[in-house]
């Protein structure tokens, strides 16, 4: 979302009242950089400025920044520092693998540099990944000293109020007095129903999303959730008649865009074996089509439960929803299992991911470890290299900010979002196709010597000048 779509709903989402509004992510810097050159540095600044005094959160993974490749341990604690430097001071951190020291790591680095750390549990339906582990694991972070919460995330969207009614209450009692974030994604329709599971476990802190950008693969809408509070006897400190300017707003931006509206989507049980989330469904979805398979959707799902067992069960987000689906793909498109297998395949079954907990089929390990690349690859060490030496290989002197940029973006990208200079910030000039509409009719004739134009928000009146011969 660039700055312009989100201006006019800043004011009321910051009188909203809410604990905590999640901001941004390294996938916001990846879009803005590589798909509008608009300086997410600036667009950051201008959110936290607009939502002040609100406490605002980047989502992160713990080995990683921008794209699935490991970054130097130097580069994710330099991200945290100038995020928290920029007034994004609380950070949800994610590792599917549940690599805890590597998480724990990531905990310590966040509370030194002044910042709120909120660590997650990932959640997925397979054959290892019971109750118990997950509370097991909750009750870890539970004892890491300064954090104030924990976060539970159902990605896919596949938690089923039955298994709510078992798991809900243990990760509560797992996590004792440290409070419960509840985060489930609604592909399934059944998220407010976990929700109202959480509410009556204890879990008194729930993630929500404004209508227009709710349900189906996003969240539950703050409206709903609202009303089902109330209705249930609890209380809320949220001001509801901020509500409709947040919708409103991002409803035209969203028909100035040409975006789609969040809403309901219809029920497909297919979705317990495949466990897709919602943004890599979408993704896979857009990659088939520009490859001239888009026909093939239904055959990649059908391949990806199978992937998924091979692979030991992974928690299906990401990187690994990706690594899934990516290997589902090259399995149809070759016609010949796992004969093509990308490096990070290789590296997850390398553990260089984390531990891998299910059972992993040894006839797919072995055809995939035995090849000249795997053997190249189980060589590779995490690189260490410090910001110092980073700093080498990019021009003297420039920020923190734009290395980061640069390291994790290529020259061409950042050269030109550079040249862009400030976002546009005025959603007026940003959303509004008037202007470009009267360029267009006066360049399609010349018989045109004047025209008014006039929208909700303001009116254009253009005219042409006589020439007069000398």
């Amino acid at each position: 979302m660039r700055a312009f779509e989100a201006a006019n709903a800043l004011g009321p989402l910051a009188r909203t009242g809410f604990k905590t509004i999640d901001l941004t992510g390294p996938g916001m810097f990846t879009v803005l950089t590589r798909e509008f050159q608009a300086d997410p540095w600036d667009t950051v600044d201008f959110l936290v400025k607009g939502l002040a005094p609100n406490e605002v959160r980047c989502g992160m993974r713990t080995i990683s920044v921008m794209g699935f490749t490991h970054a130097p341990e130097s580069i994710i604690d330099l991200w945290v520092k100038t995020l928290i430097k920029h007034g994004v001071n609380s950070f949800w951190i994610y590792d599917c693998a549940y690599d805890m020291p590597t998480m724990k790591r990531l905990v310590d680095v966040i509370i030194a540099e002044g910042g709120q750390a909120v660590p997650s549990a990932m959640y997925g339906l397979t054959s290892v990944h019971d109750d118990a582990f997950f509370a097991k694991h909750v009750k870890e972070m539970a004892g890491w000293k300064g954090i104030r919460s924990i976060y539970f995330e159902d990605a896919p969207g596949i938690l089923k109020p039955e298994r709510a009614k078992t798991l809900l209450p243990a990760l509560k009692q797992a996590a004792g007095s440290m409070p419960l974030e509840l985060h489930c994604h609604n592909n399934t329709g059944l998220a407010q129903h976990n929700y109202i599971i959480g509410l009556e476990a204890g879990i008194d802190i729930l993630h929500t999303a404004s209508r227009p950008m709710a349900n189906g693969a996003s969240l539950p809408s703050t409206e709903s959730m609202v009303d089902i509070i109330e209705y249930m006897g609890h209380e809320h400190s949220l001001d509801k008649s901020q509500f409709p300017a947040v919708a409103e707003n991002f409803i035209k931006m969203a028909h100035a865009g040409n975006h789609a509206l969040g809403g309901p989507v219809e029920f497909d049980p297919r979705i317990y074996d495949h466990q897709l989330p919602g943004g890599m469904t979408g993704t896979l979805i857009n990659q088939l089509a520009r490859h001239g398979m888009g026909h093939r959707l239904d055959e990649v799902l059908r391949g990806i439960p199978q992937v998924r067992v091979d692979l030991g069960e992974p928690i299906m987000a990401t990187p690994f929803s990706q690594f899934v689906g990516i290997q589902a793909v090259l399995n149809l498109v070759t016609g010949d299992p796992y004969s093509l297998v990308p490096d990070e395949v290789v590296h997850y079954l390398l553990e260089h991911y984390g531990p891998i907990f299910g059972p992993v089929n040894e006839n797919v390990r072995d055809r995939i470890l035995s090849s000249d690349r795997a053997k190249e690859l189980a060589k590779w060490e995490r690189p260490t290299p410090t910001i110092a030496e980073i700093r080498k290989g990019f021009a003297r002197g420039i920020s923190d900010e734009e290395l980061l940029l640069r390291y994790m973006n290529s020259k061409e990208e950042v050269d030109r979002t550079i040249a862009n200079g400030p976002v546009e910030k005025d959603p007026r000039r940003g959303a509004n196709t008037i202007v470009s509409q009267v360029v267009d009719l006066v360049s399609e004739s010349r018989k045109v010597t004047s025209m008014s134009f006039a929208n909700e928000d303001f009116k254009v009146s253009v005219s042409k000048k006589e020439r007069v011969s000398k």
